[in-house]
């Protein structure tokens, strides 16, 4: 048993968490429990104690066997918890006898999630997620008037709460109008992106594993002004913004992290930040450069596992190492041994980005095909659509019958465009003698 002394805490102070987890024989502690500390600290806990017992499996009545209960129990009184956080996901009947023999709130991995999420929530499409997500969880594990008697904390946080305590009747209804509410946001969702569609903006979607920097580099990239703090979890709603290079706009969103073991209602709970990266043209993958091999390992496939749950993973993907600027030359040359021509950032310097930039432009390269376009005076409206698209136009010059102007255009708009192609002076030859 691990004993913490809690960092001091401006303003309130935050409630003391006593960690128990199960683990197999092979498993490092101290590796495993690392995330499940930084949750805890993210919710406003701070671990004072830990206790990690070795088995295959939870005990099915009590998470840790009958003998570890005991110490259990006499660790946490000694520690001074508040409360007792479970680094797995309790049944009912699991948590129901840890509080009664400890006699104190105790939150499983998902509802600590859950908590975080409610904190963080900021729109009003993420604040009805995190209630839907609550009710569902709840509703589902029969916790209902278990939770009643809990009182607030850690774990009962969040839009969800005041419907504690309401009966499973109410809060059945309530799940049944947040869903419908939901699906008419997922709709104006749907015609944002057809709208982008139409005027063949690329987008880009970045995905990586909660912390990476993926906000500091949606802003490094188009100014967004997102909020970056160093916080699990800290960006739960779609942010879009744009860049442009070499005269050519392109989108990027920045969706929700993803950890291990994300819980699957989670999952299906978020599906604004998911949906944006469903509907991407590309996926940035980004990695924390400054991460020792197997924790990137662990990251790296615990973000390709929630992009299959979730179907993005037949999008085409770009990974990109972030914080290049904590790693050292030797380091450096190890990363592009390992993931050649892949590029290395630091978000928070610049360093990388421009490079980074002319990687996207690249990959839709295929896209775009150069155009020379004659548009009359008279047919003005033109020349604003086509600005309008955000293609490049490389030139523009005004002539006696128009404006003529060179320009890169999808193989759509270009048809569009069609009746205002200039030919070479070559392929109007070639064009004369067929």
């Amino acid at each position: 048993m691990r004993q913490h002394q809690p960092d001091p805490a401006p303003g309130a102070e935050p409630e003391r968490g006593f960690i128990v987890a199960v683990l197999g024989s092979r498993v490092d502690p101290d590796d495993e429990l690392r995330e499940f500390r930084e949750l805890a600290r993210t919710a406003g806990v701070e671990p004072v104690a830990e206790l990690v017992q070795k088995r295959p499996r939870p005990d099915e009545r009590t998470y840790v066997g009958k003998g570890k209960l005991g110490e259990l129990e006499r660790a946490f009184g000694e520690s001074g918890a508040e409360s007792l956080l479970v680094d797995g996901e309790l049944s009912p009947a699991q948590q129901r006898r840890l509080e009664d023999g400890l006699g104190t709130r105790v939150v499983d991995r998902t509802q600590l999630i859950l908590d975080i999420f409610a904190q963080h929530a900021v729109s009003a499409e993420g604040k009805l997620q995190v209630e839907l997500a609550q009710l569902d969880y709840n509703l589902l594990r029969g916790l209902w008037q278990h939770l009643e008697r809990l009182g607030g904390g850690v774990g009962t946080r969040g839009p969800g709460e005041s419907q504690l305590e309401t009966d499973r009747r109410l809060a059945r209804r309530r799940v049944t109008v947040l869903r419908r509410r939901l699906k008419e946001l997922s709709r104006q969702r749907s015609t944002r992106r057809k709208s982008r569609r139409r005027s063949q903006t690329p987008t880009v979607a970045l995905a990586g594993y909660t912390n990476v920097g993926k906000s500091t580099l949606l802003n490094a990239l188009t100014g967004a002004g997102a909020s970056v703090d160093d916080r699990l979890f800290e960006t739960l709603d779609p942010t879009t913004r744009s860049f442009e290079h070499e005269g050519r706009r392109y989108l990027v969103t920045d969706t929700v992290g993803f950890i291990r073991r994300l819980p699957h209602q989670l999952v299906e709970g978020f599906a604004a930040t998911l949906e944006e990266t469903l509907a991407a043209d590309l996926v940035l993958h980004v990695v924390d450069a400054s991460a020792a091999e197997e924790p990137m390992e662990a990251m790296l496939a615990a973000v390709e596992a929630v992009l299959a749950e979730v179907g993005a993973d037949e999008l085409p993907a770009q990974i990109v190492l972030n914080k290049i600027d904590a790693v050292d030359p030797l380091g450096r040359r190890r990363l592009a041994n390992r993931f050649p021509g892949v590029p290395q950032v630091s978000a928070r310097t610049g360093e990388g980005l421009d490079e980074l930039q002319a990687t996207v432009a690249a990959r839709f390269a295929e896209r775009f095909e150069p155009v020379r376009l004659l548009l009359p005076y008279e047919e003005g409206g033109k020349l604003a659509e086509l600005y309008e698209l955000g293609a490049p136009i490389d030139e523009r010059t005004d002539r006696p019958d128009g404006v003529f102007v060179r320009a890169r255009l999808s193989r759509a708009d270009a048809r569009r465009f069609a009746p205002y192609l200039v030919l070479e002076p070559d392929e109007a030859s070639e064009g004369a003698r067929t």
